[in-house]
């Protein structure tokens, strides 16, 4: 769709509230996160701004993520498909600008493998033509085969706002994205990072960085998709902070904020070790959700250098307990940026060797079987093949990252990575499918990439063997 005006891709309803607001230089010194005074006014009965959105999903509750366009009290009101007077309420919460008219709402006291209508209720009334079906996972465990699943995953989301994008050619584009991904009603939506794109003057402070988040959400196309499933998220630089950032970053605490406000995750970190990372699970896979900028060193420090992390020791501590604890038959590792591309021309974990090489050489040590890794950031997608040494007689299996960019930023060239399967470079926008079926040892993980209209350009499938399993 190309350079588009922002305008004719947001909702009337929430054209009027947009309009000059994100451009006026004057909201910056409100001192409240970027919201004027004016914003605090009561929001219309059943109107919403975004959403909702589901979140973290179990067999027996959810949660649900929505926002106002002012202060407002709300709540969900959900009942089974097929027993639409078997109504529930979850607790009213109230938005207001402290929070940016975000609320986290809980559905509890769910029953297992079961779809429920869900509708927000904003000030006494529904909002009836955003409702939503949450679908809770089923029990399957000691009872019967794991669920055929599918699951979506894609990075680099850049939508234009011309009064703040560099000038030139407009370096987003590619909107009718969403629509396809909408169709395929997956199961869940993984966000690989860069899932926004701070703008220069957006860094300065944190109220730029939340009115960045507001106009990413008040985006139509992109609002539509995010009531079609559930999401989970981790981030990359430019939804962390500035171009290739790192744990210096002045604003981290306030970014860290933003993003636990706009994505409902399981957890942020764990005890008190900071950061977005964390652990979904789905079917007979685990998702490990990794944080690469939190505790990341400058990407100047020199390679050999025995500090220099993309993770940090403590995040790699907890990846490494998960993993040993994990009996999932797929285990597989989500980062923002590439972890087995050895061409040296970009960010990458091959620019941390040391990490890298603590981590391959205890994976060597205790042969974990069933990983797959995920990645975003380079605006192409290509799937990686990493093969690994003999050890104790044996070649280890490969390791197969799918690197899956851009959604909508401007799609790259490629470079010489040496681990790429032939065939698998895509140089246009896309999109990730991973696709679990079939039974016992036919047990199979597919992962494919879509076009910008839903076609597969390739397709590529993992059985158990594959994977280490014997």
């Amino acid at each position: 769709m190309g350079a588009a005006p922002k305008t004719e891709l947001i909702a009337p309803t929430r054209r009027a509230f947009l309009r000059g607001g994100l451009a006026t230089s004057a909201l910056l010194a409100t001192g409240q996160w970027g919201f004027p005074s004016a914003w605090a006014q009561p929001a219309e009965p059943g109107v919403l701004y975004a959403g909702p959105m589901q979140g973290y999903l179990a067999a027996r509750s959810a949660v649900v993520w929505l926002q106002t366009p002012g202060a407002a009290e709300v709540a969900l009101e959900y009942a089974p498909e097929d027993r639409p007077d078997d109504k529930k309420r979850t607790a009213v919460r109230r938005t207001d600008a402290s929070g940016q008219f975000c609320a986290h709402l809980v559905m509890d006291d769910l029953a297992p493998g079961t779809r429920y209508r869900t509708v927000a209720l904003v000030n006494g009334k529904a909002a009836a033509d955003r409702a939503i079906v949450v679908r809770t996972q089923p029990i399957w465990l000691f009872r019967g085969p794991p669920p055929d699943v599918t699951v979506l995953t894609g990075s680099c989301a850049y939508v234009n706002d011309p009064a703040f994008d560099r000038p030139g050619k407009p370096y987003g584009g590619g909107y009718d994205i969403y629509g396809p991904m909408t169709q395929e009603r997956a199961d869940l939506m993984v966000w690989l990072g860069d899932n926004l794109y701070y703008r220069e003057v957006d860094c300065q402070s944190p109220q730029g960085m939340a009115l960045r988040y507001r106009q990413q959400r008040g985006f139509a196309p992109l609002d539509a998709f995010l009531r079609s499933a559930p999401q989970v998220a981790i981030w990359d630089d430019h939804d962390y902070g500035p171009n290739d950032s790192d744990a210096s970053f002045e604003f981290k605490n306030a970014s860290l904020d933003l993003f636990k406000t706009y994505w409902a995750n399981p957890t942020y970190g764990v005890g008190n070790v900071a950061g977005v990372f964390t652990k979904t699970s789905i079917a007979d896979a685990d998702i490990f959700l990794l944080d690469d900028r939190w505790w990341r060193s400058a990407d100047a420090t020199s390679p050999g250098e025995r500090g220099k992390v993309m993770f940090g020791p403590a995040q790699m501590r907890w990846l490494k307990n998960a993993l040993l604890h994990s009996r999932a038959r797929f285990k597989i590792v989500a980062a923002g940026g590439q972890l087995f591309n050895d061409d040296d021309a970009y960010e990458g974990w091959n620019q941390f060797p040391l990490e890298r090489a603590d981590f391959m050489g205890w994976l060597q040590q205790y042969r974990i079987p069933g990983l797959v890794f995920l990645s975003g950031d380079r605006h192409i997608s290509e799937l990686i093949r990493y093969p690994r040494p003999i050890y104790g007689g044996k070649r280890d299996y490969p390791l197969c990252e799918f690197t899956c960019s851009p959604l909508n930023s401007g799609p790259a060239k490629g470079d010489g990575d040496p681990n790429r399967v032939a065939g698998t470079l895509v140089t246009e926008r896309n999109y990730g499918v991973l696709k679990l079926s079939g039974e016992g040892k036919n047990r199979t993980l597919a992962l494919m990439t879509k076009s910008v209209d839903g076609k597969v350009l390739w397709s590529h499938t993992l059985g158990l063997a594959d994977l280490g399993w014997d």
